[in-house]
């Protein structure tokens, strides 16, 4: 079971120049996520450029990297497939490898409707015992997971959190009008991470913890303790960062600030290409002041925050 209250980056996955695996970046990436306190890792989702990685490296990024955790934290898996037949076989296989949950994404190229998104999503759980978040995405995805959808999927019990991506600040509200406890919600865009936690969700599917770790916690931390103001001051500070999450070439941005960070590279897969000129110029730029201006992290101790 996973409690799905806390952080849960959305790793990068590592290349070498050549393109290929590079798992010792990946794992100081990983531990760097680990020391500071993360709650789960996530594998293979948009930040992990899942659409460039054969099946055959998906499944040897995730066992390695479940054998890497050793249990420490649940790595959750993405699930992001254009056939039905085809998401539910990729879920089969992550329960046979040993993840500990899902992260789920509506039929990918096709826009479903109401009842074919709600069938896809029906399959998948009905296919595997393992908890699932669902992936809403309206505004990249071209699909809304509306209530009523939420109210038919809700009769399976492994289907548990929603990444809640709409950009609409108000449906942490809504949802915990209607459901109450019963699904967990995390929010999914960095630049709405804080305002969502104080409206209640319950955790925060990051991108910028993969090269700023402490200081996402330290946030998070801090909101769930009440310590807004505090929260609010590393919040300011991080919002530039934070908006490297929103733009389309969110791979390279982050990438580049992990490598900056020493804990990553920016090397990626084509159709994307590493940042040339004023763009990348830029990027440095803002990820150079953040890094001078960082603030100083309060010291948690053994202090326990409500989740």
């Amino acid at each position: 079971m996973i409690n799905w209250n806390g952080v849960f980056p959305a790793l990068t996955t590592k290349f070498h120049a050549d393109g290929s695996l590079d798992f010792d970046t990946f794992f100081k990436n990983v531990d760097a996520q680990l020391e500071a306190g993360v709650d789960g890792i996530i594998l293979g989702g948009t930040l992990g450029e899942a659409s460039v990685l054969r099946t055959e490296e998906k499944q040897e990024l995730t066992r390695r990297a479940i054998a890497y955790v050793a249990g420490k934290v649940p790595v959750v898996m993405n699930i992001a497939e254009g056939a039905t037949h085809e998401a539910v076989q990729r879920a089969r296989e992550a329960e046979e490898m040993g993840v500990d949950g899902l992260m789920l994404l509506p039929p990918m190229r096709y826009y479903s409707d109401h009842r074919e998104t709600v069938t896809f999503f029906k399959a998948v759980a009905e296919s595997t015992s393992l908890p699932i978040m669902i992936y809403n995405n309206p505004v990249d995805y071209k699909r809304n997971i509306t209530l009523e959808m939420f109210d038919e999927l809700l009769v399976h019990e492994n289907i548990q959190a929603v990444k809640e991506s709409t950009r609409d600040l108000t449906n942490v509200t809504r949802m915990l009008n209607r459901y109450g406890d019963r699904i967990k919600i995390l929010c999914g865009v960095d630049t709405l991470a804080l305002e969502s936690l104080f409206m209640g969700a319950h955790g925060w599917v990051a991108g910028l913890v993969c090269a700023f770790p402490k200081e996402s916690m330290a946030m998070f931390k801090l909101a769930k303790a009440g310590r807004a103001q505090e929260a609010l001051e590393i919040y300011r500070w991080f919002m530039p960062l934070l908006e490297l999450d929103i733009h389309p070439k969110l791979v390279q941005y982050i990438k580049l600030a992990e490598q900056m960070e020493g804990i990553g590279s920016e090397h990626v897969r084509a159709p994307r290409l590493p940042l040339i000129g004023e763009e990348r110029e830029a990027v440095i730029a803002t990820i150079k002041k953040g890094i001078e201006t960082r603030p100083q992290l309060p010291d948690f101790k053994e202090e326990a925050y409500a989740v």
